[in-house]
Parts: structure tokens; C-alpha cells; sequence
């Protein structure tokens, strides 16, 4: 689902495959100037009849991502997501290509697969580093070809399916180690869009806690408490390791600890950035109790140069 708030658009999943068991991302906003750039570069790629490969970290909405460029597409089939790292290697060929009726035993009737299945629509591959690169090779053709052949089946289908793929890896080392297919690198290369950790979209970071808080006090019947100045600043400094999901758990957690009618540092465990001077002086300590003989004759020699320690006479 896609509306508008904050005055920006919002990016969320439909509300019935938001399961509380997934680590994906469910919502995105464009509020960081990063974020703008990415929403033109998404809405420039979307209408083209090209693969596009998104690369960003686990939980930071990729997926998201995914599914707007198959609504601005005005492809009338439909979103089909698949996680490769959960596909069985040994019945990979199967489940993304589809199987003929007798093709194993107790298939008494053909299967259309993943790619079968989003005929007319969007494929969307996460971790597409993850495929076996037997099943890469055949999925480079069935690209190129515009058609697939089924498990035990002796004549191709022809379909007609845009790939979306996802990966959180930089797939050019995965292809100088020979893990990853070169031409099917180069072939979803035509269309690549970078998602930026949530660490690198600190303008995003408010209008999303300010999205989860209203949906979980929403869910819980709970009044929609303020965010504090000084839990602003916590949730900003953050690295976000675990991106959006992360921020999501840290405001629900804060929603129902909290008592009054603010959100404070406190209620969002998180752990507090030390200032500048205290990060200063935490080195210092560490280079006088630990540091080589020549680090602390720099150090000296630095603290003379600034004035701050006299020379000896």
C-alpha cells in the first residue's frame, strides 16, 4: 500500500502479509534527501521493460521497493515474491520453472512455478545470490528467451515476466569468486537501484517511529505518546544495525514501557553515543594505558603543539 505522510510517500505492505514473524522492512518514507533521490531514480526505472537489481541491507526495504516498481509498471499480472535462500536446492529447477504432470512421483498433475506463476507481472528474487548457478544459467535463458521449460516437459512455455532482484551482498565479488554468474550479473546490471541503510537516511528515521508509534498504539488501544526532543536525538545517533525492523521493534518496545505522555531516552533502550569529549578523552586513556612509546611521544608532542601541555625546560 502506498499514501502519503509527512507530506511524503509512504511505502507499506498490505495489511494481510504483515506477519509479526518477519524480518523485512514494512515501511519506507522519502523524507531524507538520499531517500528523494532513490524515489527518481525508482520512478524513472519502473516504467521500463528492463530487470532491476536493488541492493541494500537485510531490513531495510528492498522488498518495499520491489513492489512499487511493479505497480508503477501498469503490469496487469501478478507480484511474486520468492526468497532464494529458502528455495531446496534440490528441487530449485522445480519450484522456479514449474514440473509436467508424472515428472516425480505422486505429481499427478504440472505446477507453473514461481516464474509460472508471475507470467503477465513481477518475479521478485531476494537474495538472488543464493541460487545454485545451474538454476542461475537456466534463469539467464529463460530471461533472454522469454520462456521456460518445465520439469519433464518436452516443449518450452513462453512467458512474460519482469525480474526484480535483491541482494545484500556485492554481487561483483561474488562474481570474481565465481559464485555468481557473470552474464546474469551483467544482464540485471542494466537496472540497479542502491537502498541506504537507515544510518545513512537520518531524515527518515523520525517519520517512521512516528509511523510505527501511531500503528502499534493504534493496534494496542493505547493514546499516541510524544516522541521526546532528547529521544529524537537517541533514535538519530543510532547505527541501526538491524535497519527499519530494528527501528520498529524499538518503538514498540518504548510504546509499552513507557508510563507518561512522552517517549524518553530511557523507555527505547538503546545505548547513549558518548559525546565527542568523551570519546576524546576515552582514547587518550587508552593510548597512555596501552599506547607504544612513539604513540605516546606523538601524543606529547600533540599536546605541546596545542598548548595544552608545557615543554620541559
Amino acid at each position: 500500500m502506498s499514501f502519503e505522510a509527512f507530506g511524503q510517500p509512504l511505502l507499506t505492505f498490505p495489511d494481510a502479509e504483515k506477519s509479526p514473524l518477519s524480518i523485512r522492512a514494512k515501511a519506507l518514507v522519502f523524507v531524507d534527501p538520499r531517500s528523494r533521490q532513490l524515489r527518481q531514480e525508482l520512478e524513472q526505472l519502473a516504467p521500463r521493460a528492463i530487470c532491476v537489481l536493488i541492493r541494500g541491507e537485510t531490513g531495510s526495504g528492498k522488498e518495499l521497493l520491489a513492489r512499487h516498481i511493479h505497480r508503477a509498471s501498469d503490469r496487469s499480472g501478478l507480484f511474486v515474491s520468492v526468497n532464494c535462500g529458502a528455495i531446496s536446492p534440490t528441487y530449485a529447477d522445480a519450484e522456479l520453472f514449474g514440473y509436467a504432470a508424472g515428472s516425480y512421483t505422486g505429481a499427478a498433475s504440472s505446477r507453473a512455478g514461481w516464474f509460472g506463476s508471475a507470467n503477465g507481472g513481477t518475479l521478485y528474487l531476494d537474495e538472488i545470490g543464493d541460487l545454485p548457478l545451474p538454476i542461475q544459467i537456466k534463469l539467464l535463458a529463460a530471461l533472454e528467451n522469454h520462456e521456460v521449460t518445465r520439469v519433464g516437459a518436452h516443449q518450452p512455455s513462453p512467458v512474460d515476466v519482469r525480474l526484480v532482484a535483491a541482494t545484500s551482498i556485492d554481487l561483483a565479488q561474488a562474481v570474481a569468486a565465481g559464485k555468481f554468474h557473470e552474464r546474469l550479473y551483467h544482464y540485471l546490471s542494466e537496472g540497479q537501484l542502491e537502498l541506504p541503510a537507515l544510518r545513512d537516511r537520518v531524515g527518515d528515521i523520525l517519520s517512521l517511529s512516528e509511523y510505527f508509534l501511531g500503528i502499534y498504539s493504534q493496534r494496542l488501544d493505547l493514546p499516541v505518546p510524544l516522541i521526546s526532543e532528547a529521544a529524537q536525538q537517541v533514535l538519530e545517533q543510532h547505527s541501526w544495525p538491524g535497519n527499519t525492523r530494528e527501528l520498529e521493534n524499538v518503538i514498540h518496545f518504548a510504546l509499552l514501557v513507557s508510563t507518561g505522555d512522552e517517549i524518553l531516552p530511557e523507555h527505547l533502550n538503546l545505548p547513549t553515543v558518548p559525546s565527542a569529549l568523551e570519546q576524546i578523552e576515552r582514547q587518550l586513556r587508552h593510548v597512555l594505558a596501552k599506547g607504544s612509546d612513539n604513540e605516546k611521544a606523538a601524543l606529547k608532542l600533540l599536546l605541546q603543539q596545542s598548548g595544552l601541555l608545557q615543554k620541559s625546560a
